[in-house]
């Protein structure tokens, strides 16, 4: 009986090309667990009565954790060839397990910001890329749609995991809803870990054995990232639309309270419409990564944003529509580029070693989201309101127009 090539071709006792849809609501649970990170607004009120702290330094744990995740995330690519994917997603839900949990226990926010900052933030950076890979390996006809339908967990988190969390405070407090939330992420986490392996090498579904090999053949990769121009123009187009789209972000309430002077309630629940657009362009932005150039998907993101620029910088006060379609453009576009640019490293770069060039690529994301999250805390400090925000970040989208046309194509082969 030869079990080892039946077993490598078979997922939960299905034939892989149809068992493998099954990986995708695996890592999208995942994710989803990462990405409560997202949910920290609810978590901030609540600790600022606790430890008697101003509203900047209870974003300093959010801030850190998403540092902490950009950080390792590139450390982490290189290690999940070395480990696989199963080991490697094991530790890190453990990590971001035990962070929460010891989080659970801290007196103030100094601890606070180390527990769940560095260390749950680290556990996400760690996990993060690893749901990805295993996509990316089993869909090589249809690596833009498997990769954004499984990072759509990370999106939509918050609309699952922000209420959750919200009801676990009012039962239990802020301390026990972190050490419940610690424990049933690192039991979830390594339980789903067994089931992300990876295909055979060069495995392909019967439907489409050569259609990637024909589009795009080996030859055609540059055989070093750093020293590509298709690498650098990705990173600059990807930073500017993580930065746009993680400064929107940052300010979405406090533009609708105080520029449309709309009700707080109503303010905060439209974060939920746009947390909502955020997680559907996922797949969305992936298939037309399929489909399209990535020069020309990648534009289509800055003309939308550059349209919500123009709507948010002349919005007056009761303009709620202008508003709710402004943000909508910024969260679906930055869902967009989490997308866009996975999808756009599998094209233009080896696939083979999609973990470690991902990991080099989202350093983009990194400094986008430490500068977008510092500059949201400063912009009405520095233009004396929220509107004028939007002129540099429209300035912006104009830049990643300009360095998407000449710069974000593969690289031309003798």
């Amino acid at each position: 009986m030869s079990h080892p090539p039946a077993s490598s071709n078979r997922i939960f006792g299905l034939p892989a090309a149809q068992g493998r849809w099954l990986l995708i609501p695996l890592g999208i649970t995942v994710l989803l667990c990462l990405g409560t990170v997202y949910s920290w607004s609810v978590f901030r009120k609540p600790l600022e009565a606790a430890f008697n702290i101003t509203a900047t330094e209870s974003l300093l744990p959010y801030t850190v954790a998403l540092v902490s995740y950009a950080i390792l995330m590139p450390i982490a690519g290189f290690y999940i060839p070395r480990l696989g994917t199963r080991l490697t997603t094991a530790i890190g839900g453990l990590i971001v397990g035990a962070g929460y949990i010891l989080s659970s226990f801290s007196s103030n926010i100094t601890m606070m910001t180390l527990t769940y900052g560095i260390i749950a933030g680290t556990g996400v950076g760690i996990t993060y890329g690893v749901p990805m890979v295993v996509m990316a390996r089993w869909f090589p006809d249809r690596k833009g749609l498997a990769v954004g339908l499984t990072i759509i967990g990370f999106g939509l988190s918050p609309l699952i995991t922000a209420p959750l969390a919200n009801h676990l405070i009012n039962v239990y407090g802020v301390q026990v809803t972190l050490r419940i939330l610690g424990i049933a992420f690192a039991i979830l986490i390594t339980a789903l870990a067994v089931t992300l392996k990876l295909p055979p090498k060069d495995w392909h579904p019967d439907h489409a054995t050569d259609t990637p090999r024909a589009k795009i053949p080996p030859q055609t990769y540059p055989p070093q990232m750093l020293k590509s121009r298709s690498f650098y123009g990705l990173w600059l187009c990807y930073t500017i639309g993580a930065l746009v789209g993680l400064t929107a972000i940052g300010i979405s309430s406090p533009v609708g309270e105080e520029v449309i002077q709309i009700e707080p309630a109503i303010a905060a629940s439209s974060v939920s419409l746009f947390a909502l657009f955020n997680g559907l362009s996922r797949p969305l932005f992936g298939w037309l990564s399929d489909r399209f150039r990535p020069r020309d998907v990648a534009i289509a993101t800055y003309v939308l944003i550059l349209i919500a620029c123009i709507l948010m910088a002349h919005a007056q006060t009761g303009q709620v529509i202008n508003y709710l379609v402004a943000f909508c453009l910024f969260w679906f576009c930055l869902g967009g580029w989490l997308a866009i640019a996975p999808t756009t490293t599998l094209r233009f770069f080896n696939p083979d070693h999609y973990a470690q060039n991902y990991g080099i690529v989202f350093t983009a994301y990194g400094v986008g989201a430490l500068i977008g999250t510092l500059t949201a805390g400063q912009i009405r400090d520095w233009f004396g309101s929220y509107t004028y925000a939007f002129y540099p970040m429209a300035g912006l989208a104009i830049l990643g127009i300009i360095l998407a046309t000449f710069l974000l194509k593969p690289d031309h082969r003798p």
